[in-house]
């Protein structure tokens, strides 16, 4: 397929960590850096421009770290909120499990989506610890949002520039997802809705991101459901087509932290047999703005 967009250019200038881009339009590992120690401010700095740069990016050999230490980390990139739903560890409650365990079928956010985005305020971004794999598959495949709407045509960008999209928390493929997570967790179960542009524009960057995602987006405001229907799923479609994406092969002690305004995230569901599991904090955002 000839592509008609060019793949954005490292612009940084880094001198503190080493940056290596895994994709022509999304995702980067970074080295040289250890999440234990306290880290300076332009060491911060140069990783926050990585992960803007880049939407998502991934640390490696990062498992000797505590949970009190991944928060720590996370701190330094914003505040840290709870994550809808699931509770979070007994020593850090902050961090919260997800798991997969080996008699279970259905893995936690199996769907392509972008995470919370029925909430008022979905979160800025997220950074996942792995802490035990099975012994293959369980990647996540990552997609730009910024070039699902690049890429559009200019009379569609035009059409979507003026809707609003109604995000739930009760979509059936997702809410599927999280049955083995929730059981006996009534409260939890409550439904949660937003509105929200369809077309949201990043705080930091300044992009332009298709916001709507097969996890959580039930139709358009100024749509029907009939009009909605068709259209949500040819974005759908859309956004997950490979020229978007980078697939992360998990090893233990392995980070993915990604930017929630810019990308969404697939966790591939082919280890059934095997646990998986996952320590993860969340990062305040801000409301999407069009």
């Amino acid at each position: 397929m000839q592509l008609d967009w060019m793949p954005p250019q490292q612009l940084a200038d880094y001198r503190r960590i080493d940056v290596r881009r895994l994709a022509g339009a999304i995702g980067a590992e970074i080295s040289g850096v250890d999440l234990a120690h306290d880290l300076g401010d332009g060491t911060v700095a140069e990783i926050r421009q990585a992960l803007l740069e880049n939407q998502v990016i991934f640390f490696r050999d990062q498992g000797h770290i505590t949970p009190a230490q991944q928060v720590a980390f996370g701190r330094r990139f914003g505040d840290i909120i709870p994550y809808p739903m699931l509770r979070g560890l007994d020593e850090q409650p902050e961090v919260v499990e997800v798991v997969k365990q080996p008699e279970e079928r259905h893995n936690f956010g199996g769907v392509w989506h972008a995470d919370t985005t029925y909430l008022e305020t979905p979160p800025l971004g997220s950074i996942l610890l792995a802490r035990e794999l099975p012994p293959f598959g369980g990647d996540t495949i990552f997609a730009s949002s910024y070039l699902a709407y690049e890429t559009l045509s200019p009379g569609l960008k035009t059409f979507l520039d003026g809707l609003t999209v109604i995000q739930s928390s009760a979509k059936a493929e997702v809410t599927k997802s999280r049955e083995d997570r929730l059981k006996g967790q009534n409260e939890a179960r409550k439904e949660l809705n937003a509105e929200h542009p369809a077309v949201t524009t990043h705080p930091e960057t300044g992009r332009r991101a298709l916001n709507v995602n097969r996890g959580h987006s039930a139709r358009f405001k100024e749509l029907s459901e009939e009009e909605s229907g068709p259209l949500l799923e040819f974005l759908f479609q859309h956004h997950a087509k490979p020229e978007f994406t980078c697939r992360f092969t998990w090893t233990e002690g392995a980070i993915a932290f990604w930017d929630n305004r810019a990308c969404q995230h697939y966790p591939i569901n082919d280890y059934h047999g095997f646990k998986r599991l996952m320590h993860r904090i969340t990062l305040a955002g801000e409301k999407p703005q069009a």
